[in-house]
């Protein structure tokens, strides 16, 4: 019987592996992303600048957004404040959806990015917080 129940366990410690590998891959691109967009923000806003104005944003804007994306990505790399991080991440990739269904461009590539990046970031954090998968169970 001890040898049934190590069968099962098995494949149930690769799976839980492959899953907190997944996790991290996709929360590190996510940072990767976010961290990106922030440091732009804040010492190259030139070169976002015909897209701020596209979708109406001041460009004094940078200074104000750019330290929030980077406080949204810190929170969400240390795993004691990710979930806190994720639900500020979901919400700015929220309103950059937003701003961009605003002006008329459904679909478009930053507005697709964003809602995969946003996937990415719940996934992730799916993948690498057993907390996660407690509360929202996937059903085999």
């Amino acid at each position: 019987m001890s040898e049934t129940m190590n069968l099962h366990q098995v494949p149930e410690a690769v799976t839980l592996h492959r899953s907190l590998c997944a996790g991290r891959i996709m929360s590190a691109v996510v940072v990767i992303a976010l961290v990106t967009d922030g440091t732009i923000q804040l010492f190259a806003p030139a070169q976002i600048a015909s897209t701020l104005q596209e979708i109406g944003f001041a460009m004094d804007l940078t200074r104000v957004v750019g330290p929030i994306i980077l406080a949204c990505a810190i929170l969400y790399a240390i795993p004691a404040t990710a979930v806190l991080g994720a639900i500020l991440v979901t919400g700015f990739l929220g309103g950059a959806i937003c701003a961009h269904v605003r002006i008329g461009e459904l679909g478009s590539p930053p507005e697709i990015i964003s809602l995969l990046l946003g996937a990415m970031t719940w996934g992730g954090l799916y993948g690498r917080d057993p907390r996660i998968r407690a509360v929202l169970p996937i059903i085999r």
